[in-house]
Parts: C-alpha cells; structure tokens; sequence
C-alpha cells in the first residue's frame, strides 16, 4: 500500500467511523510501526525513522536541533547495535552543532554502519547525515541539497553575500545606504558573524567526514565542490536528484531495485505526508520496535 491515494482513503475511512479525526491519526501511525518493523525483518537492520512536517508547518521544531540528541537516545535505547542502521530520513536540515552531534553519535553507536534512505528530500544538514553514511538509499523521487547551514531558517551562505553586497554597494554608491537599512536593520548584532562561523563549522564537518571516507580524493573534491559552496548551486534550496549524486560520485543505492523495500519506504513516507497535513505532529523519530519520540510544537514567532 505505497499510495498516497489509498492510504489517504483508508484514512477517511477510519476518521467517519467514530465521527473524529482520532481515528485516522492513529491508523497512521499504526501504519508507520507496522512498516518500520516490516522494513527492519526485510533487512536484518535497526530502522529509525527522522521526518519533519516542515513541508506543511512552519515550526520552531521542524529543523534539526538539540533537542534531537534526546529522540536518537531514546530510540536507540535496546537496539541491536550489531545490525547496523537503516536512517529514514525527510528534513530540511538546520543547526550545524546539533547535526554534528548527531553523526558522532549515531556512528559511535552503530560502529559507522549505518545506511540513509531518503523518499523524498534530506537537505542542507539532512543531506549532511546522508553524504556521512556509508550509502544512501535514494528513488527517482528523492533529492538532497546543498550543505548550506541556516540560522533561524535563514540560508548563511546567502546571508553573508547579501551583506558584502551591501558593503561594496554603498561603498561605490554611499547615497543608496538609505536602500539597504530596512534590511540590514532587521539583522541582530552578531548574526552575520554566526552565519559565517555556522558556514566555517560546515566546511570543517563535511571536510573531516570525506576525510574519514573511502571515496577517492578526485571524489571528494567533486562532493566538496557540489554540495558546499551554493555558488555552484545557485540556491540555498537547489534539488540534486539520484543521477547528480551518482555523477558526482556518492555511494547511491536505487531504492526501485528492490520492489518490496520500495513499497514499504513509500508507505511510510506517505502515512507521514498526510500526517503532517491533519495532524499538529511536526516531526517524528521512531523505531522498528514501536519506539517513538513525536513533537507537537506552537508555530514560529
């Protein structure tokens, strides 16, 4: 059941019978453990699920930030950790020290061997957690991003270019200064220099962990050119689909190689996209045991 469409219609089905949305919430959730522990006997593998509703909600919580260190702690908490991990993921991306964190972690824990699967988007430190596992399971569908950082939701790269902009701007033309202090009042006092210092950390992080890899040099020269200087990009926000990440070099799985597997991911992936559309959840990290971390949280200011 890898439809969107038919898992939407079990879901309306399940939320007339009690005349509640209840209901339907629970089948998908129940939907999600089932096929995380489907995935987990398919493989022979841990299986975590990291999905944020940030494509249906605008929250504080959707990035990925400290607070995340807890929800892995607890999901690993009486794993195999002799199995290896199989990491769902579905993120935007956000703090560099909390995605730092994260890879030590998990790689301590489960000895390097983990794999990422991505349905559908792992950008900015979600494809960070990707590019540092030992392969990424990707479909025709999937896409990661550029390493960017962001801060406050806010692209650093972008940021910083946007200010030296400015200066060389009302440098060459002092009477336009009038232009930019709407914008650049906006900016807290020290926030270009954390965009900078979050960019630095960033270059430094995706360094050592090439480093540490077993790709060749030409190899992580190319991943290190493609994902971490947006200029190449062009945006913050740029889509690179499985046959860049091949091209590039990246040890890619295809997810469409194993129809089961596929069905199961989908399935997952598809509960969580209607969850995060009818529910207040706005990220869930979960286990093939039934464990789960799941954050309601109030909107952005």
């Amino acid at each position: 059941m890898a439809s969107w469409s038919e898992l939407f219609d079990s879901y309306k089905e399940e939320c007339v019978k009690p005349q509640n949305n209840d209901a339907g919430i629970k089948f998908l959730l129940n939907k999600i453990t089932e096929n995380l522990g489907l995935l987990s006997n398919k493989t022979n593998r841990n299986t975590i699920l990291y999905y944020s509703a940030f494509l249906n909600k605008n929250s504080i919580d959707n990035t990925i930030n400290d607070k995340d260190i807890n929800a892995f702690m607890s999901n690993v908490y009486q794993l195999d950790k002799s199995k290896g991990l199989d990491l769902i993921l579905h993120t935007p991306g956000g703090d560099v020290a909390a995605t730092e964190q994260i890879i030590k972690y998990l790689n301590m824990v489960f000895q390097g061997d983990i794999r990422a699967i991505v349905p559908q988007m792992a950008m900015s430190g979600g494809s960070l957690i990707a590019v540092s596992c030992k392969s990424i399971m990707m479909g025709k569908e999937s896409s990661l991003g550029p390493f960017d950082p962001q801060l406050g939701g806010v692209a650093c790269q972008s940021m910083i270019k946007e200010f030296s902009r400015a200066q060389d701007d009302v440098a060459r033309n002092p009477h336009n200064i009038g232009l930019w202090q709407p914008i650049l009042a906006k900016l807290n006092p020290t926030f270009i220099t954390q965009c900078e210092q979050s960019v630095a950390l960033c270059n430094e992080l995706a360094t050592n962990l090439l480093a540490s890899s077993d790709y060749s040099e030409t190899t992580k020269e190319r991943i290190k050119k493609k994902f971490l200087d947006n200029s190449d990009s062009k945006t913050h926000n740029r889509h690179f689909d499985i046959n860049t990440c091949k091209e590039v070099g990246l040890h890619i799985e295809d997810l469409e190689s194993d129809p089961e597997i596929q069905d199961i991911v989908l399935t997952i992936h598809h509960c969580y996209t209607i969850l995060g559309e009818q529910s207040t959840l706005v990220k869930i990290v979960e286990n093939n045991l039934g464990k789960g971390y799941f954050i309601s949280s109030k909107p952005a200011q």
